[in-house]
């Protein structure tokens, strides 16, 4: 297949360089479809002149409604000139453009990934997930990006109080880790009983949303972490299984 698609991610300290949930959930799309594209890394504070250099339309506003949030995923398809953020709306170009690859939201399914997708963000909000990742998230950053990630998340979700101060410790640690395996229960009960994905035995962009989610810990954290480790057996081990299974469309090109 001849094209050329751009993905820009945001880099860190880490090996395979990123990291980003929402920057996965693309990859994961791309790989599954067999779309040859390259990544090209652009550090936090770097996003907006990359949007204004482009001509790229932001596909969301900063908490006043009115000034538009630049921020990544976002991808350039140099065959059709077309610049898309956020990542369903990537993954709905990509199946309306090349309909001769694989299809990650099926006819008739697009109203469930719009539910589906924030139905597992309220999830997330409930269980106050930031307070276990944003710290460790900035220390995995560039020096480039780590003053704009502090300062941004301080503000828009920690009321200004310092991302190390908001990590729980001691019980309440555990108090949060136990939360957030009650939180992935609610999301294990969406499956059916016996189901592999989603949708049945059919892998969907419903998928690779989770398991972005879910690999998210494994990259924080470590593959050989206790946090990583607790995650992967959670509901009879369905997370770590669902990584793994994706696991091929994982790869950074």
């Amino acid at each position: 297949m001849t094209t050329s698609l751009t993905l820009y991610d945001i880099p860190s300290t880490l090996p395979s360089k990123a990291w980003s949930p929402n920057i996965y959930k693309v990859r994961y799309v791309l790989n599954y479809k067999g779309l040859p594209h390259r990544t090209e890394w652009v550090e936090f504070p770097h996003i907006e002149g990359l949007y204004k250099r482009l001509g790229a339309q932001a596909s969301a506003t900063k908490p006043d409604g009115v000034a538009p949030h630049y921020t990544l995923p976002l991808l350039h398809d140099h065959s059709t000139g077309a610049l898309v953020s956020d990542s369903a709306a990537i993954a709905r170009y990509l199946d309306r453009t090349y309909p001769e690859t694989p299809s990650v939201i099926p006819k008739g399914t697009d109203t469930f990934h719009y539910a589906f997708n924030d139905g597992l963000l309220s999830h997330f909000r409930v269980a106050a997930l930031w307070r276990l990742t944003l710290a460790k998230t900035n220390s995995s950053l560039n020096p480039a990006s780590q003053e704009y990630y502090r300062r941004t998340r301080e503000a828009s979700l920690l009321g200004g109080q310092r991302l190390e101060d908001a990590v729980p410790k001691g019980e309440e640690r555990e108090k949060e880790w136990a939360n957030l395996e009650e939180v992935f229960g609610k999301v294990d009960a969406w499956y059916g009983k016996g189901d592999r994905y989603v949708m049945g035995d059919v892998v969907s962009y419903a998928d690779f949303t989770v398991s972005a989610w879910v690999m998210w810990f494994r990259t924080l954290f470590g593959e050989d972490s206790e946090e990583w480790k607790g995650v992967s057996r959670w509901h009879g081990g369905r997370w770590g299984a669902l990584v793994k299974d994706l696991e091929k469309y994982e790869t950074v090109l």
